[in-house]
C-alpha cells in the first residue's frame, strides 16, 4: 500500500442491505450491479483511512479462473501487500480500484470498474488467452473478518479451454491449477469459500 493511495468506495449504507450482511453471496446480473453501484455514486478515499472505517465498502474485482468443464481452478498462495491474508491460499485475482482506472472525469462506474479489472488481471498474469473473457457472477462480502468489513468483492469468472496460456506474475505466488473438487482442503481465505459458493450456482 503506497502512503497516499486512494481507492474507490461506496457507502455502506447506500448498498442493498443483502449485499452487505455479516455474510453475503449474492448471485446477480451484472447491469443489475452497475445499476445499484452508480445510484449510491462512488468516490475515492485514502486507503489508510477506507481500511479503518466499515462505514465504506472499497470494490475489489475478484476474478476466478477455471476451466470450461468446471474440473480445474486457478489458485494461489497469498504473499502480497496485505499481511491479513498471508498463507492463506486464494482462488480470486483482483484488488483495489484507483484514480488510474479514470479515463477522463465523466467515466461511469461500469467503466472504471472494466478498466481497474482489466488492470489487475495484466498486472498480476504475465499472459493469458485473450479469447477468454471474464464474466460477472454476483457479489461476495463478509463482516467477519477485518479485511472483509471494508470491502466487497465484485465477482468475475474467466473460463477457458486452455489453462497453459496463462503464466502467472511474480504476485501469485505457488500459482496452480488444482482440482475444484479438492479446493475445500486448502486454507482457503473466506472471500474464495464464499465466491465457490457462489459460483457453484453457475
Amino acid at each position: 500500500m503506497t502512503k497516499h493511495e486512494t481507492v474507490l468506495c461506496i457507502k455502506r449504507s447506500l448498498l442493498p442491505e443483502s449485499w452487505v450482511k455479516e455474510k453475503s453471496i449474492v448471485p446477480l446480473d451484472f447491469d443489475l450491479f452497475i445499476s445499484h453501484c452508480s445510484a449510491a455514486g462512488f468516490e475515492f478515499i485514502n486507503r489508510s483511512d477506507a481500511e479503518k472505517n466499515p462505514s465504506y465498502k472499497q470494490i475489489i474485482p475478484y476474478i476466478i479462473l477455471q476451466t470450461t468443464d468446471f474440473e480445474k481452478t486457478a489458485v494461489y498462495n497469498r504473499k502480497g501487500s496485505e499481511q491479513r491474508l498471508h498463507d492463506l491460499w486464494s482462488i480470486g485475482i483482483g484488488g483495489h480500484i484507483n484514480p488510474i482506472d479514470m479515463k477522463t472525469q465523466n467515466d461511469s462506474f461500469k467503466q472504471i470498474l472494466i478498466s481497474g479489472m482489466e488492470r489487475e488481471l495484466n498486472e498480476e498474469l504475465d499472459q493469458r488467452s485473450e479469447n477468454d473473457l471474464p464474466h460477472f457472477i454476483g457479489v461476495i462480502s463478509e463482516d467477519i473478518t477485518d479485511v472483509g468489513k471494508v470491502h466487497l468483492g465484485a465477482v468475475f469468472r474467466i473460463l477457458t479451454t486452455a489453462p497453459d496460456k496463462f503464466f502467472p506474475g511474480s504476485e501469485l505466488f505457488q500459482f496452480k491449477w488444482e482440482k475444484t473438487k479438492n479446493l475445500e482442503q486448502l486454507n482457503l481465505e473466506l472471500w474464495s469459500n464464499l465466491a465457490l459458493e457462489l459460483i457453484s450456482d453457475h
